[in-house]
């Protein structure tokens, strides 16, 4: 009875520590179990966090990417060297912001308050951007606003333009932009390798005074040619009303005559040619739109190229790469001595080889 009574209770204290040590395996296990879940969660977590920020990123891209600009153009005239900087401006803008760029161009037909009315528009319709193609239009931009950025073309000298003393390059506040200026001391010695001072000693400057840099022209084309034995005189128009006459005086009294870059006289070339060319007068001119019109010769720029450097200009303004009080002019990198054929032989003009040809 004693030996039974105490294989019972062994076999009990037996099944007892067995339970025993099934649970605490279980427990351990268990634990194990836990902790293998937990360090898979934190992995998981730090695994989306890259996710979550590259998701970010994307859609600040995909903000970036829907901006949009609304780009305001102030054209003074219509003629071929501002109608092609506005060209070669629209296509570089173009190329560099696609879509998501739209231009309001507007034409000043040759008015200077005009310039400003569209100006005032393009603030009041609050322009990401204004182009300003021409002094006038650009000094209607400086006037209209000083906080919408705005960028020159076809604008020979800045600090005359801007009524900026000793200039040093960069305007500094919401204005920059390019300058048509080709090297008025060539344009001068141009002048007299085609009509030598001994057979034209007399020169007249025709330009338009309402144009500051027209008068900028001649006034330092007149002290280059001075210097060379030239007589200079000046022939100043105020607008178109008084070009016809103020062009038949100087037709009569010079032997050769220089026209600047001067959008009065680029809008009314026919008229200049049907008074010179008949009186045997040869035009030396600013820009080949001029003289494509009415010159013989001209050493010029490609105003396309212009207006596709003032383009890249922008598109650093607008994605915000450039700030454009800090932007120095730029200027035309290379000059061209060029011709126009049918004036040439007209008038019994030799054109010495290195000239290029103007394309009718």
């Amino acid at each position: 009875m004693k030996k039974k009574t105490l294989s019972v209770m062994m076999a009990a204290l037996l099944a007892l520590s067995m339970t025993a040590c099934g649970s605490s395996a279980s427990e351990t296990s268990a634990s194990t179990d836990n902790a293998s879940a937990q360090e898979e969660s934190a992995a998981q977590e730090e695994s989306a966090a890259p996710a979550e920020e590259e998701t970010s990123e994307t859609a600040d891209a995909a903000e970036a990417s829907d901006q949009t600009y609304t780009i305001g153009i102030c054209q003074l005239v219509q003629h071929d060297a501002l109608d092609a900087a506005t060209r070669g401006f629209k296509d570089a803008l173009t190329e560099a912001l696609g879509d998501s760029v739209t231009f309001d161009e507007q034409n000043a037909q040759g008015d200077s308050n005009t310039c400003a009315t569209i100006i005032n528009s393009f603030v009041s319709n609050d322009v990401d951007l204004i182009l300003a193609n021409a002094t006038a239009a650009l000094q209607a931009a400086q006037a209209g606003t000083d906080t919408i950025p705005v960028l020159g073309t076809s604008v020979t000298e800045y600090g005359v333009a801007l009524g900026i003393d000793d200039f040093s390059g960069t305007v500094g506040t919401n204005i920059s932009g390019t300058s048509d200026l080709a090297p008025l001391d060539q344009q001068a010695q141009m002048l007299n390798e085609l009509f030598p001072v001994a057979d034209y000693p007399n020169v007249g400057l025709l330009y338009c005074s309402a144009e500051a840099n027209s008068q900028y022209q001649v006034d330092t084309v007149q002290a280059y040619l001075e210097e060379m034995g030239y007589t200079c005189q000046l022939y100043a128009f105020s607008d178109s009303n008084d070009l016809s006459s103020v062009a038949t005086t100087a037709s009569s009294e010079s032997d050769v005559i220089y026209v600047p870059t001067d959008n009065t006289a680029a809008n009314n070339t026919e008229l200049i040619n049907n008074i010179c060319q008949p009186a045997g007068v040869p035009i030396i001119a600013g820009e080949e739109g001029i003289c494509k019109g009415c010159g013989v010769a001209t050493l010029s720029i490609s105003y396309y190229d212009l207006g596709v450097t003032t383009g890249k200009m922008a598109a650093k303004i607008l994605t915000g790469e450039s700030n454009v009080s800090e932007m120095p002019i730029e200027y035309a990198e290379t000059f061209t001595k060029k011709y126009n054929p049918t004036i040439a032989e007209a008038l019994g003009v030799t054109i010495p080889d290195d000239y290029v040809a103007i394309e009718e």
